[in-house]
């Protein structure tokens, strides 16, 4: 099993903080604290966004090196 990088725990501490963020969205309209639930959800999305953009760019970044012929391990 090749080590952990940088580009492969972005996405993953990117959707952790999506999912904290919902919970804490729910929690907070819950307990009738609408703007602060708000902010929660905007950050929800804002992390959501991040972790599909490390997704996308480690998978354009690795069909280039192979249509380069570049093994990358």
């Amino acid at each position: 099993m090749a080590p952990s990088s940088p580009t492969r725990r972005l996405p993953l501490f990117a959707l952790v903080v999506c999912g904290l963020a919902v919970v804490a969205a729910v929690v907070s309209f819950v307990r009738g604290a609408w703007p602060v639930g708000i902010v929660w959800v905007l950050l929800a999305g804002l992390s959501s966004n991040m972790a599909w953009y490390y997704v996308r760019r480690a998978r354009l970044e690795r069909a280039s090196a192979e249509a380069n012929g570049v093994s990358r391990g």
